[in-house]
């Protein structure tokens, strides 16, 4: 059987059509690795933890309380809400870390596979999916809880709360967008994992995650032209069977984010070679 025969040479044009299909197609064929990946990892992360899966909820619980205490003790005013205020605030605050967790996602699993990547030859994109699967297994249990705070106290069940699912995995897109584009610059350099950390805390005080958006002001602009504002807010009103305000808002949002998504994909494929071989000399 004669062999096959490759000729390598260099290319001057960059095709981005056949970037982008190698790049879905090594996605697909590498699932199993990236189920894998993911399993060990959750293993991994809960293994000799008293505390175990709860740990998934002290950020979002514990961001909550503080905003519950301080508007229930007057020290902090807020306007009406229009619904249970511990419901308001941990919808916001849990949704707000499933947002952060997906933009840190594409960074943290390919910046923990530093060690194999310069030695194994594999597809980098399992390690995007196997990033998903975390988020995903992560957020089924978050929407469980708020699911339960909707019953705790008193919102009851609207048949939006079945779409909540496809909200969620719409706050992961936009994430994941998002920390893709950052991730080979966050290899590069440290810097841009603490600027993330820092600049979410401040983003997240013009984003109406605890309290609403006001009703005049420079506040009132920043968060309604903030991108993550239809996200949040579409979300909070599927949990608790509002008549969504910023739908428009949200489907361009999302509608901006696929061709993103893809253009991140091909930007991740093109740069994480380089990067390995960079780390590896």
């Amino acid at each position: 059987m004669a062999l096959e025969t490759r000729v390598y040479k260099k290319e001057r044009t960059i095709k981005m059509g056949a970037l982008l299909k190698a790049s879905l197609t090594d996605m697909y064929r590498s699932r199993f690795l990236a189920r894998q990946l993911a399993e060990r990892d959750i293993k991994a992360q809960y293994r000799q933890s008293y505390l175990g899966i709860l740990w998934a909820f002290v950020t979002p619980l514990a961001t909550a309380a503080v905003w519950i205490f301080l508007n229930n003790s007057g020290t902090v005013r807020l306007s009406d809400t229009g619904v249970p205020y511990p419901v308001y605030a941990f919808s916001g605050t849990l949704i707000w870390s499933i947002i952060v967790a997906s933009i840190n996602s594409p960074m943290q699993s390919t910046n923990a596979a530093k060690g194999i990547l310069t030695k194994i030859n594999f597809p980098k994109e399992a390690l995007l999916l196997s990033g998903i699967y975390k988020l995903l297994f992560d957020s089924a249990i978050k929407i469980l809880l708020l699911v339960a705070f909707v019953f705790i106290f008193g919102v009851g069940f609207h048949y939006s709360l079945l779409l909540l699912p496809f909200a969620v995995l719409a706050a992961v897109l936009f994430g994941s967008t998002l920390g893709l584009f950052l991730t080979p610059l966050g290899l590069l350099y440290k810097d841009i994992s603490k600027i993330i950390s820092f600049g979410m805390q401040f983003l997240m005080y013009v984003t109406p995650v605890v309290y609403a958006i006001p009703k005049t002001g420079i506040m009132k602009t920043l968060m309604t032209y903030n991108p993550i504002t239809p996200i949040i807010l579409t979300t909070r009103d599927l949990v608790v069977g509002f008549q969504p305000e910023f739908l428009n808002y949200f489907i361009g949002v999302l509608a901006l984010c696929v061709p993103l998504l893809f253009l991140g994909l091909v930007i991740y494929r093109i740069a994480i070679p380089i990067i390995v071989e960079r780390l590896s000399a």
